[in-house]
């Protein structure tokens, strides 16, 4: 596997993309926006600052594939620097609460006066406007919020909290939908405009089918009641012999049928399988034939069946299992295992284009392709305004 991509991989490649370093949503952004081949630059803080779970460079992953640089966002001369670069970008996207970037002098407008053509990201947990805006808040409140949590069960029938997929990658995804969607309206228009993206919004987007299944009658507003939600028998996952997980998702008559033969149950289980008032007995009868065998040993009876049965692999598992292999869904990169580039294209194929580079690793140089002279790089460093390695910790609070 090569740790170096071609210079023309992805079908982004050309679009220049300045990430105002954020964790969550805006730093998954900018992993996938750079995997597909924008050239993306991250800019950090000139001070280490507390954004999240502390992880060494090499290890955060989702930093992958651009360039750092550290900048003093509280400085004229820092916010010059950004303005600068906004000449030469084709968007920029942000995650603060609504009001930090136009208290830094670097609102929308601001930046548009710069580049009239920018579109401007932002990522918000409740959006630049409502009550809750300025609210602080993680993934579980805006899924609570949003209706989310409160179908999802949990140990107890109380709500789940599931890993932040749902909040942060959602919001992600829907940030990226955006600003790929505006810099499309640009090229017709030649004007930028503001995407302002929240999790809250597209936690809710996301639960568009279950809206509509509310209103036809087919969803109980209560969790562990419905289809979806693991209170289906057909439609859960199941302890197994050696204390491991497989999980059925056997929807359609014609796959639950053949799920109930690989069984060895009657058809007599099948009777009534859509009335949740059954769900308890038929549960409760696939879990005690499932808990007779191993995961193994079901996983090799349901090979080649169309029982829509898997086996719940882990992190570690799931590296090596046939068909994540075949497929390269993962790769090796800088010695470390990690999900590949996605979505795949036949034409234009997108790859990591580097590993996680430190805050601040490639200020020199970044500075340097996007025009800035040797001279006043070297100035704007020994004034404090960039940094080549962020200082510690501002004694200031951030």
């Amino acid at each position: 596997m090569s740790d170096s991509r071609p210079a023309s991989a992805g079908p982004l490649t050309g679009f220049k993309v300045l990430e105002i370093a954020g964790v969550g949503p805006t730093q998954f952004a900018g992993m996938l926006l750079a995997d597909l081949g924008a050239e993306v630059i991250r800019v950090d803080r000139l001070h280490v600052a507390d954004l999240g779970i502390p992880i060494p460079p090499r290890y955060n992953l989702m930093n992958r594939s651009r360039a750092s640089v550290a900048v003093d966002l509280k400085s004229d001369e820092g916010v010059e620097v950004i303005l600068k670069l906004c000449e030469g970008a084709d968007a920029l996207f942000e995650g603060f609460r609504p009001g930090v970037m136009e208290r830094l002098g670097l609102a929308p407008d601001v930046c548009m006066d710069r580049n009239p053509r920018l579109v401007y990201g932002r990522m918000t947990g409740w959006g630049q406007s409502g009550p809750l805006a300025q609210a602080a808040g993680h993934d579980p409140n805006y899924l609570a919020v949003a209706g989310v949590l409160g179908a999802l069960e949990g140990p107890n029938n109380a709500p789940a909290t599931p890993l932040n997929l749902i909040g942060d990658g959602g919001g992600a995804l829907y940030l990226v939908m955006g600003l790929l969607a505006a810099l499309l309206e640009t090229s017709r228009s030649g004007r930028g405009q503001v995407v302002d993206a929240a999790i809250s919004d597209s936690s809710a987007s996301l639960m568009t089918l279950y809206y509509g299944l509310l209103g036809a009658g087919l969803w109980r507003d209560r969790r562990g009641e419905n289809l979806f939600d693991g209170a289906a028998p057909f439609l859960r996952s199941y302890r197994t012999l050696d204390g491991e997980y497989i999980v059925v998702a056997a929807l359609e008559d014609r796959f639950y049928g053949e799920l109930l033969d690989e069984l060895g149950l009657d058809a007599e289980w099948a009777d009534g399988r859509m009335d949740p008032a059954r769900w308890p007995a038929i549960s409760g009868r696939l879990a005690e034939v499932i808990a007779t065998k191993t995961r193994a040993e079901w996983t090799a009876i349901m090979e080649g069946k169309d029982s829509c049965v898997s086996p719940v692999l882990s992190l570690t598992e799931a590296l090596a299992h046939p068909h994540n292999q075949a497929r390269g869904t993962f790769t090796e990169f800088d010695g470390l295992p990690q999900p590949a580039v996605a979505p795949r294209f036949d034409r234009t194929p997108g790859a990591i284009a580097s590993a996680p580079a430190a805050p601040g690793e490639n200020t020199r140089s970044v500075l340097s392709a996007w025009g800035f002279e040797h001279d006043t790089i070297a100035d704007l460093e020994t004034r404090g305004v960039v940094s080549q390695s962020p200082q510690p910790p501002d004694p200031k609070k951030e």
